[in-house]
């Protein structure tokens, strides 16, 4: 998975280059790319939209959006570099005939062409449709596609189905941008480069395994999209099902694509399935109030703007999964995920069984678990605790839990460490799909997280509410305890 060299000119079409995703993400993106000379001389950048703009306006669009969402930087010879490849495009995608003019501005270069569908999943069928009918589908050209796919199983088939009308399996590039975090890179390297790790990390010697994904942030104008998908369509189905997937998987045959996807996809097909009968066992869903946040006051779910009040949308979800297969059957794998939390963090936390002889158990009455934390955001890097003797002439071992840390700023200071966009656009541009997900995964997460919501409906489950600025409903915390654990504190 280290990234080629082989750079090719391409043609990048952003549908809704208007949108946050693109102003936020992908320009200050390609433009920190260009500044590490890794878009080719001749690579075109096309923005598509209905705004009644010529180059030079969207030029000054992209500047801003570059400034803002850069760190405030923006050198002057780069941007100069860099603005000299942005054309823009009036199109209206609901008009297929509007396609034309992206046919006749890709016909004056002969070359890959990448079409990045940063707009809704009921655009996609529309734009497939055009990009179909002027052949600007051919073998040759990519798609990139982000999440959510799909509001379930059916709604997810219906999506994958239409596109691969019009692109192969192998033109299609589904992103789910923690996949291009380096912590979760290294964590194939982490588990299959090293014997001490390799040997270790299953049911023998795991006892159970944490992922947390903590936000900050309320809705922040999402009102619309969010109430329909909540916290477990928004992240569990994607982000959090990957990082387990990626943790849980056993060795592939190599590093291609398929064979990491497909020990993955079997990880996720071996997920115990949440319905009915167990789910208030294994879930807890939750909804912020209004509450304190670093000491600033902010509203609850229903208070923030343009809410409809009394709404049942979860903003927190904690669940306990079980994987059936022979490496982890019997560890539980804990989820844990939700907005206004009290810091922004993402961290996955490997706890080891207690050693089957305890010579140290007169002094110490704390059982103090070896673990390992897996720092995703932010601060990458990770933490290794284990049990040291306390200096002393006492003759009483007496144990104190210490840290090993490994911080990626500090290991690899003279080098540059990938935003996760930066890879994922680097990465499709070369045509690997390493770092992306198969159609097959995402069906089978959504089959899975499908029999969860519908048992919540069927139970007719309310959400529990949690104050703004901390770690969600006091059920969340009884789900580790009933089993004699609790959640990493952060």
């Amino acid at each position: 998975m280290v990234i080629s060299k082989k750079i090719k000119a391409y043609d990048l079409v952003i549908f809704g280059t208007k949108g946050d995703l693109a102003r936020k993400k992908l320009l200050p993106s390609l433009y920190r790319l260009e500044k590490l000379n890794k878009l080719y001389k001749d690579t075109r950048i096309i923005g598509i939209g209905r705004a009644n703009w010529k180059n030079k306006e969207y030029k000054k669009i992209a500047k801003q959006s570059i400034y803002n969402y850069n760190n405030k930087i923006l050198e002057k010879n780069i941007w100069k570099k860099f603005s000299s490849r942005l054309h823009f495009l009036n199109i209206d995608v609901n008009d297929i005939n509007n396609f034309h003019k992206l046919k006749k501005l890709c016909n004056k270069k002969k070359r890959i062409i990448i079409h990045y569908f940063a707009m809704p999943p009921s655009i996609f069928g529309i734009i497939c449709k055009g990009l179909g009918k002027f052949n600007l589908n051919s073998n040759k050209n990519r798609i990139i596609i982000e999440k959510p796919i799909g509001t379930s199983l059916k709604t997810s088939k219906k999506i994958n189905n239409t596109i691969g009308k019009y692109f192969l399996e192998k033109q299609i590039f589904r992103i789910d941008h923690y996949l291009g975090k380096e912590t979760i890179l290294n964590l194939i390297a982490l588990k299959f480069s090293n014997s001490h790790f390799f040997t270790n990390w299953n049911k023998n010697t795991v006892d159970h395994i944490q992922i947390t994904v903590s936000e900050e942030v309320g809705i922040e104008g999402r009102w619309s999209y969010f109430d329909k998908v909540g916290q477990m369509k928004d992240m569990i189905q994607n982000h959090l099902l990957q990082i387990l997937s990626i943790i849980a998987m056993s060795p592939p045959d190599n590093l291609k694509a398929n064979n990491i996807q497909l020990e993955k996809l079997k990880v996720l097909k071996s997920l115990s399935i949440i319905n009915r009968d167990n789910i208030n066992e294994f879930t807890v869903r939750g909804q912020y109030t209004s509450g304190l946040l670093k000491n600033l006051k902010v509203p609850g779910y229903i208070n923030e703007i343009g809410s409809i009040k009394n709404r049942n949308t979860e903003t927190f979800v904690a669940i306990k999964v079980n994987i059936k297969n022979s490496q982890w059957n019997n560890v539980p794998f804990y989820l844990r995920t939700g907005k206004r939390m009290p810091i922004k963090k993402s961290e996955i936390v490997i706890f080891f069984k207690p050693n089957y002889l305890n010579l140290f158990k007169k002094n110490n009455e704390n059982k103090l678990l070896n673990k390992m934390v897996i720092n995703l955001q932010p601060n990458e890097g990770i933490d290794i605790y284990i049990n040291n003797k306390v200096p002393g002439l006492d003759s009483n071992f007496k144990l104190k839990q210490i840290k090993f840390k490994f911080s990626y700023q500090k290991e690899f200071k003279n080098l540059y460490l990938y935003d996760a966009y930066e890879r994922l656009l680097l990465e499709s541009s070369l045509g690997n799909q390493s770092l992306f997900v198969s159609k097959k995964e995402i069906e089978a997460s959504w089959k899975w997280v499908d029999s969860i919501i519908k048992s919540w409906k069927k139970k007719k489950s309310k959400v529990e509410f949690y104050k703004a600025g901390t770690w969600g409903p006091e059920s969340s915390n009884y789900l580790l305890k009933k089993d004699g654990r609790s959640w990493n504190k952060i």
